[in-house]
């Protein structure tokens, strides 16, 4: 079967979803925006999707047309036309084979199911667009495991910006939240991003006390946290990973030792970090620096759109 790389599906299911409000486009056409012969665009398009190009067209043309018919009054016409069919009977026609309903009957039905059977995955997706199926299965650890690495990259990139900023800038007290690093500065928020994956990689080795951490400048800071991003992958992480998240340990760095399972441990530290994460980055954006948007692990963990914490949504 012939294969076709990631992006270039990407790129022909691109010109499909751009392709959806010119609904006389040939099939020709649409291989001239791929740069492919007919001939050579359907033998990949049905290799990759299970289906060819104009069949799939059809088919996201027309579950568009019951999502238009079941959650808008356009008239039936209209809705005909824009699905790529020259009259109301040669839509209710093909309408009715794919649905098993005429269009007046699924518009009396309501409700905005619209999808239909396709071994590709692919579908419309309203109000305008595709939703694809995942390049491969994904497994909820892929994502745990992506929020870390995450994680460790805006701590390096924070540390990184921290350089060569002025003791007023650094040591300035941060928007407060009770009981997160108390006074916070951007120093301080910034040290204690490595210093948890020290101290818990730390308690994890039979550690009794806490970690040295008097020095606090960027390259030191960076040093650290080379070392310690590892220790904590390997000694908390790759547990989790490998199925054993409620396994318990003592820690006995606390005064009387308490017993956290590696799961508990990752959860307060992603969830602690991200507090962190945020004020050291808005103190940056104060002094000037903006490069780092909000630290948004979106399109780290998956998507290609831009930071989703600063993107403008329609409001009605």
């Amino acid at each position: 079967m012939t294969t076709l790389a990631p992006d270039r599906l990407r790129r022909i299911l691109d010109l499909v979803e751009e392709s959806l409000d010119e609904p006389d486009l040939t099939g020709s056409e649409l291989a001239q925006r791929a740069h492919l012969s007919r001939f050579h665009f359907d033998r990949l398009v049905s290799a990759a999707l299970g289906e060819p190009p104009g069949a799939l067209r059809r088919r996201v043309l027309l579950e568009r047309a019951a999502y238009r018919l079941a959650t808008t009054r356009d008239p039936v016409i209209e809705v005909a036309y824009a699905a790529g069919y020259g009259s109301p009977e040669a839509f209710t026609r093909a309408f009715a084979r794919a649905f098993g309903a005429a269009p007046s009957r699924l518009r009396r039905r309501g409700g905005t199911w619209h999808q239909l059977p396709a071994a590709s995955g692919v579908h419309f997706h309203p109000p305008g667009g595709l939703r694809l199926p995942p390049a491969r299965r994904g497994d909820p650890m892929d994502v745990l495991s992506k929020m870390y690495e995450h994680h460790v990259a805006v701590s390096g990139a924070i540390i990184d910006r921290t350089a060569g900023l002025d003791d007023d800038v650094l040591d300035a007290t941060l928007l407060t939240v009770e009981g997160i690093d108390d006074p916070p500065t951007l120093r301080a928020t910034t040290a204690r991003l490595v210093t948890q994956l020290e101290m818990w990689a730390d308690a994890l080795e039979g550690g009794t006390t806490m970690p040295d951490a008097s020095d606090a400048s960027a390259a030191d800071l960076h040093r650290r946290l080379d070392r310690a991003a590892p220790r904590f992958r390997e000694l908390v992480l790759e547990p989790i990973l490998a199925g054993r998240a409620d396994e318990t340990f003592v820690d006995a760095m606390c005064d009387p030792p308490e017993t956290f399972t590696y799961g508990g441990v990752l959860a307060h530290v992603l969830t602690f970090a991200a507090t962190r994460r945020t004020l050291a980055i808005g103190a940056l954006e104060s002094a000037g620096i903006h490069d780092l948007g909000a630290g948004d692990p979106m399109t780290y963990v998956g998507g290609s759109g831009n930071d989703a914490a600063s993107i403008t949504r329609n409001r009605g």
